[in-house]
């Protein structure tokens, strides 16, 4: 049985995000729940997710009903938040049937030991960021905001991510300066023996490595996104690849030590 892994929709429901929302719903009604055990969503699945004790955003309805219909198939649902969605909780958890993971966490797939994270806050240089976060998911900031009209803090929070896409992130995803950082954490998480794959997402950009391991070799994974990629990670018996929303695959994997001689030479 396969297990999906995905992120980085950042699905929209601004007029302009109608088709990119078509698109994945398509996808996800795509998967064969005979074939799929289980989908882990490592964060963004939103462009902007907030929940309110009675309310919920409707734009977004096409694509929770479809992962409630995979949860009543029987297949296991994980999401592990996002930069854009780590208010996530109590209804995916009660309503669809999500296991929410506020943190990177590490589960046991197909007898490996599968390291989960979005990767946010992982560069160093990001600490702007990572107060921000520890803000913005203090409970006192969370019931304040809470106070906001939901199509007020709709609209502030479309408006923040525009801003802030337009700002810190390149034209071409493979220029990130969040690619760097998350390769250093996947091969420090190997090299200590924490983990035998690492999946990872944030960055944009998908790619496929090896790194040392204590007993040998291990796999980092990012997920790339469905903005520009459409790609996401498939695993099966203990087998890790990465795959185009047409079922291509998409690379093969690289050492951590071919990718760092090929910087050095550019």
């Amino acid at each position: 049985m396969k297990t999906v892994y995905l992120s980085d929709a950042h699905l929209s429901v601004a007029p302009g995000g109608r088709d990119a929302m078509d698109a994945f719903v398509a996808f996800l009604r795509r998967l064969d729940p005979s074939e799929v055990a289980r989908v882990v969503v490592l964060g963004d699945l939103f462009d902007f997710w907030f929940e309110y004790k009675h309310v919920v955003f409707s734009g977004y309805f096409e694509v929770l009903r479809a992962f409630a219909d995979l949860r009543d198939a029987g297949v296991d649902l994980h999401f592990v938040c996002g930069n854009h969605d780590f208010w996530a909780g109590r209804f995916l958890e009660a309503q669809i049937g999500f296991t929410v993971h506020p943190d990177p966490v590490t589960l046991e797939i197909d007898g490996r030991r599968v390291h989960l994270a979005h990767g946010d806050g992982i560069n160093p240089d990001d600490w702007r960021y990572r107060a921000y976060k520890r803000v913005a998911r203090w409970g006192g900031a969370v019931r304040l905001f809470r106070l906001l009209h939901p199509d007020w803090a709709m609209a502030i929070a479309q408006r923040v991510s525009r801003g802030s896409r337009h700002l810190f992130s390149p034209a071409d995803p493979a220029k990130s300066a969040e690619i760097g950082p998350l390769r250093a954490y996947a091969e420090r998480r190997l090299a200590a023996g924490e983990a035998d794959v690492v999946v990872c997402a944030h960055c944009h950009f998908p790619e496929r490595m090896e790194f040392s391991t204590p007993g040998g070799s291990g796999l980092y994974l990012n997920t790339g996104d469905w903005m520009w990629h459409q790609s996401y990670v498939v695993s099966e018996g203990g087998d890790f690849r990465l795959e185009s929303a047409h079922g291509a695959a998409l690379a093969e994997p690289v050492s951590g030590q071919e990718t760092q001689a090929a910087e050095q030479q550019k």
